[in-house]
């Protein structure tokens, strides 16, 4: 018979407690084997939505070789809890904690023998993701995740032992593949950033590969004198990660893409960020073999007002120009205009902006349409709403579609229009 199952767990959480537990070993009972403990590491992925956790590793490949015929969605139970890493003021909120149980929808056992527990998630959805977005301070955090995995039922090994395990121990890892190749650096001036390089046959090529330049959005600045993650820039939506993927990379011939994070809002200070930025392009640029004639700047919403910004402060450093749903006018209403109309008059950086009519966040019209009118040459991409496979998000969220390379005009789409565009 197998050893009976106990109840009891061991709860770790991400940045918890327990990371300075010391772990037992395994230890066995006659041909049955009762496991005093498991690491388990939980597995996200950016979704257009956010950041979610998709499934669950438990480390058990050095148990031996698992039968899988053994292992079924009800063979563990998982819950979640995510809960603010800072104090939340009196009279604010926080949207995104959550206390509840994920569904198992699959097991399986991955390329080295460990057990996957593959958890429900979708966009929209309630409980799963990183990210918590504190209202009165306008800025997106990582959770402190904490997740508690419940043995229900023995699983078998090939050798026909059962096993029992009695704790689960969290990892403090957080794996994300997309994230995780994106390496993190600060600037001499304290700026912190990310940095994803060229892989595979693309960095083994000779010659100097392109550069572009992420910026964004306003939740993922900083300006809580207690947090600044250099996180949140990667995981909040798919801006800098699209241009990563294998087929961006393959259009851009292997491009560096960097991702600055402000110490705020990149709109509540402009003129003092741009050389900040522009250290960060300098620093990178003379590490690594970047060619200068391609550097390329997108940013989204106060990202896309930095895109502009930039071009305005350096009008000969960028051979294109992605602003997305960024801010032109007075911001809030009332005050001065963020960049003048002069300044958009003078643009001569090839520019290519976007942004949906249903934006309730920046007036699309007296933004967007505005900036186009008035920055030479330029192009632009106005949606009605923002959808994709099937799910509608908030008219703000255009970046969405660059993310996924969907602006088109005359049959070229903005990732190949960029790629094509070199420094005048």
């Amino acid at each position: 018979m197998a050893t009976p199952l106990s109840r009891r767990t061991l709860l770790a959480a991400g940045t918890g407690a327990a990371a300075g537990l010391s772990l037992p070993g395994v230890s066995a009972y006659a041909d049955d084997r009762a496991i005093s403990s498991l690491r388990f590491t939980l597995n996200a992925k950016v979704l257009d939505g956010g950041e979610q956790v998709t499934s669950v590793t438990l480390e058990a490949a050095r148990l031996g070789p698992i039968d899988p015929a053994s292992l079924t969605t009800g063979t563990f139970t998982v819950h979640a809890k995510a809960t603010s890493p800072i104090p939340i003021a009196d009279g604010d909120v926080i949207f995104g904690e959550y206390d509840l149980d994920r569904t198992v929808t699959a097991v399986r056992l991955d390329r080295r023998g460990d057990i996957v527990l593959d958890l429900s998630h979708a966009e929209g959805r309630t409980g799963g993701g990183t990210l918590g977005y504190i209202a009165g301070r306008g800025r997106n955090v990582m959770l402190d995740l904490t997740y508690t995995v419940t043995q229900q039922a023995p699983f078998v090994l090939r050798d026909h032992r059962s096993i029992t395990i009695k704790s689960f121990v969290q990892n403090r890892r957080l794996s994300d593949p997309e994230v995780d190749a994106f390496s993190s650096h600060i600037s001499g001036s304290g700026m912190k950033y990310r940095l994803h390089s060229p892989t595979g046959a693309h960095a083994s090529r000779r010659g100097r590969r392109p550069l572009i330049v992420w910026l964004h959005g306003g939740g993922e600045g900083a300006a809580l004198p207690d947090y600044y993650d250099n996180e949140t820039t990667l995981r909040a939506n798919r801006g800098a990660l699209g241009f990563a993927t294998p087929e961006a990379q393959r259009i851009f011939d292997g491009a560096y893409v960097l991702a600055p994070q402000s110490t705020s809002a990149w709109m509540q200070d402009g003129p003092r960020f741009a050389p900040l930025i522009r250290e960060i392009i300098g620093d990178v640029t003379r590490g690594n073999r970047i060619d200068h004639d391609r550097i390329y700047v997108v940013g989204c919403s106060n990202g896309g007002y930095m895109s502009m910004k930039m071009t305005t402060v350096y009008p000969t450093l960028f051979a294109a120009s992605v602003p997305i749903c960024g801010v032109v006018g007075s911001f809030p209403p009332g005050g001065p205009p963020l960049i003048p109309d002069s300044e958009l008059t003078k643009i001569s950086t090839p520019s290519w902006l976007v942004a949906s009519r249903d934006d309730l966040t920046v007036d699309p019209q007296a933004n967007t349409v505005h900036a186009h009118d008035l920055i030479p040459d330029s192009l632009v991409t106005l949606y009605d709403h923002v959808v994709w496979d099937g799910y509608q998000f908030s008219g703000h969220w255009s970046w969405i579609y660059v993310a996924r390379n969907d602006p088109s005009l005359d049959g070229t789409h903005i990732w190949q229009w960029m790629a094509a565009q070199q420094r005048r």
